[in-house]
């Protein structure tokens, strides 16, 4: 099991990094908030979780080891696998996660693509005594994503498409940011208003 990895950061997308270490590079995916977070020729250290498929060696990253356990723990429920689970931290992050879980808000977790009622009742039923919000937990830290000129409509909407929202509902959100905000050209910030709007 890779628990973490170290090393310079090759590539920044929206969703995943490729980071080098020990001259291997290796492409870890991960939630928009830590992707935005690095820098590309910079170092990074995340903490990480192998996921093991017959056909594919999956590597997802984190920030914290907060959001990796979140991210294992989501999967302890049926049908919640690895692309779920980092959909639901995208979303709405460890600590929004154990609020709406440890108070049965279904309908704060059915926002997350992917969820339905039924998912989000099984998410309380099993998850709901074995997470507790955590007093002042600090979220992964947001730094700016650079070029984010005429064409972040795109990258913002495939971003969310990737996420599991459909292209119209991507296409809507990515439109109301742009009207709301039209002077902001920092990609992370604006997938982050993006995602606020999906939610509200």
């Amino acid at each position: 099991m890779i628990a973490s990895l170290a090393g310079v950061v090759e590539h920044v997308g929206l969703d995943r990094v490729v980071v080098e270490v020990g001259g291997v590079g290796l492409l870890v995916h991960t939630t928009p908030a830590t992707a935005g977070a690095c820098r590309t020729g910079g170092q990074t250290q995340l903490a990480t979780s192998l996921v093991v498929r017959e056909d594919a060696l999956t590597l997802y990253g984190f920030a914290t080891r907060d959001e990796k356990e979140m991210f294992e723990t989501l999967q302890s429920v049926s049908g919640v696998g690895p692309r779920i689970a980092l959909a639901m931290l995208s979303v709405m992050g460890p600590d929004d996660l154990r609020i709406a879980l440890s108070s049965g808000d279904t309908k704060a977790l059915t926002r997350v693509p992917g969820i339905g009622a039924k998912s989000a009742e099984r998410l309380v039923l099993e998850l709901r005594d074995k997470v507790a919000p955590a007093a002042g937990a600090a979220g992964a830290a947001s730094a700016p994503v650079s070029g984010g000129g005429a064409g972040w409509q795109d990258q913002v909407s495939e971003a969310l498409t990737g996420l599991g929202y459909s292209a119209r509902q991507a296409g809507d959100a990515v439109t109301a940011v742009a009207a709301a905000h039209p002077d902001e050209r920092d990609i992370s910030t604006l997938l982050r208003l993006a995602l606020r709007g999906l939610r509200s």
